[in-house]
């Protein structure tokens, strides 16, 4: 065979490669044989059982600690903020160690186990139906274990499924697109199951079947993960990410501080950097803001800096996308307040309420079914008939960029605000006329004559905030964030939603410390709904979105895509 026909082989090898992955057994990734919506598929199964597992005992378990382990209702409460924000910050460290030593792949898999374990550990405490001491230690063990699990999976398995898609094509953008909407349809669909089948288990046939249920689908999960070894590709790991973050921004302050320090030199640092940037600047395919930045002393004065120090220009840049996508995230975080909210107080409005569907009595906790179920019919609704709409329309690859589903979901919180507000007026105006006609005490307790229907409107809202937010961000901060560091920084939206379950903590607890200054009456304290004024406070958290929302824009606006949006 000629030498020319060698080469040609080779240039035919190496074009099959995918270029910085590996398969399962840590050889080269081959283009044809791995990724693709084939092993995306496998992803998109193991969320509806990990969400299950999650979800079941986390939507009931402020019940399973007040009822069965005597927790005061404040305590119960408290037990389980803290254990949904853990869990969900944990979702850093998953994706940290994704990005920084091993692969999605294997943090799935370590996770899946630790889950597994706690798992097994809450159901023998339940089946043991103790309220002593240690009984009280092995369920926080328990739950723990839990959170560290969850945390490992939530960090790790968006990312891993994303991966699958090539990201230098459209049609493997636009694939990849259709896996983070149908990810967030895969974890209505295991809440779904969650709320309905497992809770009705814990009420009617004990709480250790509701656990168990959770362990075994935590289980069936790991084989269904495996048995798409053979189609995933898999990211090299390439180091830590947070120490190129702390080596350039410590690079950056120690030439500023050098340069004030040594003042004599300014000028000529100044004459010669002018230079090194003028060079750089064609070479760089203009991207001057960067180097141009504060950021940028890291690139100009290297020749200069400590070796642990030394910076290259690329490192530079990633960390200035990092930083650029921090305000975006802290946009997302009073949505998130909203939601939490909203899951805690609906519920007791709607329990105040007639529940009654014809001859069915909707339990009030089933409200969450509202949301998961328009979900799981707006996600295919979108990808196949709006998407496609919105791509005809404005001529482009998205149809809607990652910041407009994000905004379009930000306002539709405000709207759910608005909404909540107007139907609690409407409840307290029942209310009101019930007393006037009737004793006051008896409507103390019994269910109002209006319909809790109401109240789902305001979630059917919420439903489609949370798939244009938590998908756009899911999807924003994937393509945006350095592939160094992807995981880490997909693992920000769920850690938005950890700072916002405490964040609507921080914000009940000051407008009761407020509205109760010279002996006022807090505006969300006692044991009667009805004397609460819950509808200001919906007002309240609709100027604080919208207030956000401005400030959403405000950076929004200037943000300029380093990914393929048009």
């Amino acid at each position: 065979m000629s030498s020319q026909a060698f080469e040609l082989m080779d240039e035919a090898n190496r074009l099959s490669v995918w270029n910085g992955y590996r398969d399962w057994r840590n050889r080269p990734a081959l283009r044809g044989r791995h990724g693709g919506m084939s092993a995306a598929s496998f992803v998109l199964a193991v969320e509806v059982l990990e969400n299950l597992a999650f979800l079941a005992n986390a939507s009931n378990l402020v019940l399973y600690l007040s009822t069965k382990m005597r927790f005061s209702p404040s305590g119960a409460a408290n037990a389980v903020t803290a254990f949904m924000g853990t869990a969900f910050f944990l979702a850093l460290l998953g994706g940290f160690l994704a990005d920084a030593f091993f692969t999605t792949f294997h943090i799935y898999l370590v996770s899946a186990a630790i889950e597994f374990l706690g798992l097994m550990v809450l159901t023998v405490q339940a089946h043991e139906h103790s309220t002593e001491p240690w009984s009280r230690v092995l369920l926080f063990v328990g739950l723990y274990l839990v959170a560290l699990g969850v945390g490992g999976i939530k960090g790790s398995l968006p990312p891993h499924g994303a991966e699958q898609f090539d990201e230098e094509t459209p049609s493997g953008r636009r694939q990849r697109s259709f896996f983070f909407n149908y990810f967030i349809f895969s974890l209505s669909c295991g809440a779904l199951i969650a709320v309905t089948v497992v809770v009705w288990l814990e009420d009617n046939k004990g709480w250790s079947y509701g656990f168990g249920v959770s362990t075994a689908a935590i289980l069936i999960s790991v084989p269904v993960f495996l048995a798409g070894s053979r189609f995933y590709r898999l990211k090299v790991p390439s180091g830590s990410p947070i120490t190129t973050l702390f080596k350039v921004l410590t690079a950056a302050f120690y030439t500023k501080c050098k340069r004030r320090r040594n003042s004599s030199n300014v000028v000529t640092c100044h004459i010669r950097n002018s230079c090194d940037d003028n060079e750089t600047k064609r070479n760089s395919d203009g991207d001057d803001g960067i180097l141009g930045s504060f950021l940028g002393e890291a690139v100009r004065a290297r020749e200069s800096l400590p070796g642990p120090l030394y910076c290259t220009e690329e490192q530079v840049k990633d960390v200035t996308i990092v930083i650029k996508i921090l305000p975006i995230f802290m946009s997302t975080i009073m949505l998130n307040c909203c939601l939490a909210q909203l899951s805690t107080f609906s519920v007791q409005q709607a329990s105040t309420m007639n529940t009654k569907l014809g001859s069915f009595t909707v339990p009030p906790a089933a409200l969450p079914v509202f949301p998961v179920v328009f979900t799981m019919i707006l996600a295919p609704t979108y990808n196949h008939f709006l998407l496609p709409l919105a791509r005809k329309a404005t001529k482009t690859e998205t149809g809607i960029t990652h910041l407009q589903r994000i905004g379009t979901g930000l306002v539709l919180s405000i709207v759910a605000m608005v909404v909540a507000a107007l139907v609690e007026t409407k409840r307290k105006n029942v209310f009101v006329s019930c007393c006037t006609s009737n004793n006051s005490s008896s409507y103390s307790s019994s269910p109002l004559p209006i319909t809790f229907l109401w109240v789902a409107i305001q979630y059917v809202f919420l439903g489609s905030a949370d798939l244009f937010t938590l998908a756009g961000m899911m999807e924003f901060f994937f393509t945006e964030a350095p592939s160094t560091m992807r995981s880490l920084a997909t693992s920000l939206s769920w850690a938005s939603l950890a700072m916002g379950y405490y964040l609507s903590s921080v914000i009940v607890s000051a407008v009761n410390f407020v509205t109760g200054l010279n002996q006022h009456s807090p505006w969300l304290l006692g044991k009667n709904l009805n004397q609460y004024h819950l509808e200001r406070f919906y007002w309240l958290m609709c100027v604080l979105s919208g207030i956000n929302f401005l400030h959403y824009l405000f950076w929004a606006s200037r943000y300029v895509y380093r990914s393929n949006q048009g």
